[in-house]
This record gives C-alpha cells, sequence and structure tokens, in this order.
C-alpha cells in the first residue's frame, strides 16, 4: 500500500504554516507505524506555486519553501531505513512558464529551436487575432495565450491545457523526451524508486492540432473516442521508453500513470507489457456507494488487468478529488462526484459518510492487486467545505470566475495532536498559522486522538494494513464471488487460501457465512454477527 504525502498539508518543520521535508522526516514514524510500504510526495521542485508546484519551474532541485537537496537526501535514506520506498511526482505535459526553456522560447523567434520545444501556434482570423483553434484550459477559459513579440507587435500563440503559467511541452520534440529521461535518471541515481506521472494520458496531441468541436470528455459511453489531446494511441510508444530506462535499473524503478481516461480497458492499455507498472483505478473512485456500480467497475477493472498481464490499482480519493467521507455522506448518484462542486448543495449525513468510507477501505484493501491512500483517510477526515472565500488558492476559484471553489478543501493540513490549531502541524513556536485553516472539530480526529481508540479510523487503518501484509490471501492474486451470499445491496468475495470479505452497502442485516471467524469489521455488528448496512467484514473461511 503506498500513501499519498500532499507535502504543503503533511507537515510543518520551520513553523511557515507550509509543509516541509523536516516535518514529513519527522512523521516517518507515523507511516512506518501505520503499515504502509511506501510514500508518493507531491511535486516539491521549485515553483512559483501558482498551481501548489504541478508549475516546476527546475526539474532538478527542491523549492526552499520545502527545503534543499541535503534534506531530501537525508528524507530518502530514512524512509529506506524504515522499509519504505519514495515515489516522487513526475509533471511532464507542462511547465511553468519561469522554466527557462519557457523564457527563451519568448524571447526567441517563430519558428526557432527555442519555441518548438512547446506548441506555438500562429492565431487565425484577420492579423491572428483567434486562437488557433477551440480547446479548453481544464481549470477554465480558452487553452490558448497570445504572446507579445521582441518587436512590442501581438504575436504567437502558446498551448496551455491548464494554467497560462503552465505552458505544455511538444512531446515530438527529441530534446524533450531526452530532458525527461536524464530528469529521471537523476532522481533514481539519488535513490528515489520511482514516479507518478502527473496528467499521464495527456501528453500526445493530434496532428494538425483539429478542433474538439462538440466532443463530450469524458465520453457519455465507453466507446473509443479519437480526442485530440486526451487518451491517445500515441502516448505509449513514449511510456515504452520510460519502462526501458526503468528496467536498467539493478533493482528496477517502477511508474503509476495518472490516467483519467473513460474506461477500464482503454486504462489497461498503460499498464500493457513493457509499458508503466500501475495506473490509478478513478472508475473505482467514482463509482458510487451502490452494489451495482462497485461490483461493475471491480469485474471490468479486473477483468482489463488480467487480459494484459499487469496488477489493478485502488484509491478512493486524492489532493485532486473531493474526500470520500463527504462523497459518501451524500445520497448515491449514477453521475460522477469528482469535486467539491459535485455536492457542496447536497444534503449530507456525516456520521453515514465515516461509517461509508471505512467499509469502503476495507474494500479496497481486500481487492487484488496495490492500493493507495491519501492522506487524512487513515483519520476519518471529511472535505473542509467552509474554507472563508478570501482563504481560497487554487487556481479554480479564480478560474472559474469564483463558481467553482476548487480543491483546496481536500488539501487542508492534516491534524497530529492538542486541543486547538494548529494540531502539531506546525511547532509550537510557529511564525504563520497552516496555509488553509483547520476546522476546530478535528481536535477530535488527529493522530493523538484516534490512537488507541479501537473504534477509530487510524486503528480500523492499522489492523487492516497489519492483516494484509500477513494474511497470505491478500495483495495480488485472484478473487471468486461468493453466490450463495446472493442479496441485494451486498458484495461478497472470497480468496485462498481461507478468506472472504462481505460488504453490505444497502440491505437488512445479514448473516455471516457458516465456518467463518470474524477478522475485522469497518463497525457494529448485530447480535449474532449480522453485518448491517455500510459495513464490511473480512472473515477466516475454515471449511
Amino acid at each position: 500500500m503506498i500513501y499519498e504525502v500532499y507535502i504543503r498539508s503533511f507537515a510543518d518543520g520551520d513553523g511557515d504554516g507550509i509543509g516541509d521535508i523536516a516535518g514529513l522526516r519527522a512523521r516517518l514514524p507515523h507511516l512506518s507505524d501505520l503499515g504502509v510500504d511506501a510514500l508518493w510526495i507531491t511535486p516539491w521542485y521549485p515553483s512559483p506555486m501558482t498551481d501548489g508546484g504541478y508549475d516546476v519551474a527546475n526539474y532538478r532541485g527542491i523549492d526552499p519553501r520545502f527545503g534543499s537537496l541535503s534534506d531530501a537526501r537525508q528524507l530518502i535514506a530514512e524512509a529506506h531505513a524504515l522499509g519504505l520506498r519514495v515515489l516522487l511526482d513526475l509533471v511532464p505535459n507542462h511547465v511553468s512558464d519561469q522554466h527557462p526553456w519557457f523564457q527563451r522560447a519568448l524571447a526567441a523567434a517563430p519558428g526557432s529551436p527555442e519555441r518548438a520545444r512547446f506548441i506555438f501556434r500562429d492565431g487565425r482570423g484577420p492579423d491572428g487575432e483567434e486562437a488557433p483553434n477551440d480547446w479548453r484550459s481544464n481549470f477554465g477559459g480558452p487553452a490558448w495565450t497570445r504572446v507579445t513579440e521582441a518587436d512590442g507587435c501581438p504575436g504567437q500563440w502558446y498551448l496551455h491545457l491548464f494554467l497560462p503559467g503552465q505552458p505544455d511541452l511538444d512531446w515530438t520534440n527529441p530534446e524533450v523526451r531526452a530532458e525527461f529521461e536524464d530528469v529521471m535518471r537523476y532522481w533514481f541515481e539519488l535513490g528515489i524508486d520511482g514516479f507518478r506521472i502527473d496528467v499521464a494520458h495527456g501528453l500526445a496531441k493530434a496532428p494538425g492540432l483539429p478542433d474538439i468541436g462538440s466532443l463530450v470528455w469524458p465520453p457519455v459511453t465507453h466507446e473509443p473516442v479519437d480526442h485530440p489531446h486526451w487518451d491517445r494511441d500515441e502516448i505509449h510508444e513514449i511510456y515504452r521508453s520510460w519502462r526501458a530506462l526503468a528496467d536498467t535499473y539493478e533493482q528496477p524503478r517502477v511508474f503509476v500513470a495518472e490516467a483519467w481516461v473513460h474506461n477500464p480497458e482503454r486504462l489497461a492499455r498503460y499498464v500493457r507489457a513493457g509499458e508503466l507498472h500501475t495506473a490509478f483505478n478513478f472508475d473505482f473512485l467514482l463509482a458510487p456507494w451502490e452494489a451495482g456500480s462497485l461490483y461493475e467497475s471491480i469485474v471490468a477493472t479486473l477483468h482489463a488487468h488480467q487480459a494484459v498481464g499487469a496488477p489493478p490499482t485502488w484509491v478512493l480519493s486524492n489532493h485532486d478529488t473531493v474526500r470520500e467521507v463527504s462523497r459518501y455522506a451524500r445520497a448515491p448518484s449514477k453521475r460522477p462526484v469528482r469535486r467539491l462542486g459535485d455536492v457542496i448543495d447536497l444534503p449530507a449525513d456525516f456520521s453515514a459518510g465515516r461509517r461509508r468510507a471505512a467499509a469502503a477501505a476495507l474494500l479496497m484493501l481486500a481487492l487484488p492487486g496495490g492500493a493507495y491512500v491519501y492522506q487524512g483517510e487513515e483519520l476519518g477526515l471529511a472535505e473542509v467545505e467552509d474554507l472563508p472565500d478570501d482563504g481560497l488558492q487554487d487556481p479554480t476559484w479564480d478560474q472559474s470566475g469564483h463558481s467553482d471553489r476548487g480543491r483546496d478543501g481536500c488539501r487542508v493540513p492534516i491534524p497530529w495532536a492538542g486541543l486547538e490549531p494548529p494540531f502539531a502541524f506546525s511547532p509550537a513556536d510557529a511564525s504563520a498559522p497552516p496555509w488553509l485553516p483547520q476546522p476546530a472539530g478535528w481536535r477530535h480526529q488527529s493522530v493523538q486522538a484516534q490512537t488507541g481508540d479501537e473504534h477509530s479510523m487510524l486503528e480500523l487503518y492499522r489492523r487492516a494494513l497489519r492483516l494484509r501484509r500477513s494474511h497470505p490471501a491478500l495483495g495480488d492474486g485472484q478473487l471468486r464471488w461468493l453466490r450463495t451470499i446472493e442479496v441485494p445491496g451486498v458484495l461478497a468475495f472470497a480468496r485462498d487460501p481461507g478468506f472472504a470479505c462481505i460488504v453490505n452497502l444497502s440491505a437488512p442485516p445479514i448473516a455471516p457465512p457458516d465456518a467463518s471467524e470474524l477478522l475485522i469489521s469497518s463497525g457494529p455488528l448485530r447480535p449474532e454477527g449480522r453485518i448491517p448496512a455500510d459495513t464490511t467484514v473480512w472473515l477466516s473461511l475454515t471449511c
């Protein structure tokens, strides 16, 4: 199991209100005690931070807000000493507009080698006043910005599928490919064990950059879609070259793809033999708390990954999605729920959300393959939905004209100890408060408050991860659905040797199978061990 560290919000070692490497080093024992195998660290590179570090100005350094290269080396060594592998975030689709390459491109002429590393195009219409095509930014607004040339006249346009401060690279350019292979070697030689690949589905663009027109993404159906900049077939040649590089190391390095594609079969293409090792299963993340939807997602995922001989990778949330406690606090919906804006106006039952999040965690950890946990999941944290408007920092807030509150609610610094903010996120003599305010109610959900409480989410995760590591049925392998427990609203499967997982999502309390013993339950059971709704159990099958 791999744990996502959103470094700005994990632990603040120097008291400036921003998480850093020193804070992470001090909290490594928490991750070791939790029972994780590795950690993935979000970007720590030098950056203007217009998008939380996903606008990289230098891929071979550490932003001073987070520490130094010396700090990074010590972190890697200490993590390895605890048996933890370390993955970094690689951001290959775009760079910061402060990156030296882009600054040189702005100073160079149209058609120059400097501009060829990016996607510069002449505009359409009289005097090139219109954008080269109709593509839209993922944060809202057009995906093109026009530059002023050296002579002071309006000039070419450059592509940015995200912020104007994040110009897209041209991955048909050999210099771009060589640069990123060199960046990977740099970090591999410092001891990094692998990379999570940001926007892994976006590097390839269609020749000629055609208009999107009425094409919808994600598609309404699971049929293949020839989208001009998402999930294009050409992208896989890039990943085959990366895999060849990773395999040159005596202890091969690994990759996990952030690929937002529209069905499990498309996702499995990223993990075919000779390509990436794993890819996040967002189809599972987006599935509502409803037995039929989760069953369909699990079956399709297992089938697609088995067809290419790769393990699936399960995930319930991350730093870009509304936390699962808040998703599950709302009534199940057939429409995908990804952002805060999808749920904020819906009635919420947070006690139900926490029960369902605990049940979902045991379901995820019982499935074949790997799993990722986003920091704070193990504490049962909900999305912070009422952050003050003047404190919002996600660029989505401004780009949307203050209609989309963005992702800050899932990025609030996590609570460690104490009865009031900063809950030991920062040291006692901190010079600044946490960069996002923490709810006072989190005093009951800190690591300190939950440690030793057998009914807490933290202790549930600790027990589950110990069992997952020790039970011979868990990890990679197969499952078989238990047809003897075919009850609407219930999922039940077995794994060999001698393990069963039963999830009651919405049925009346059900009896466990005969000849079984309880290993762990996500919540209290009814008399005679009956499993109520919103509860998952792991069982040892005795025959």
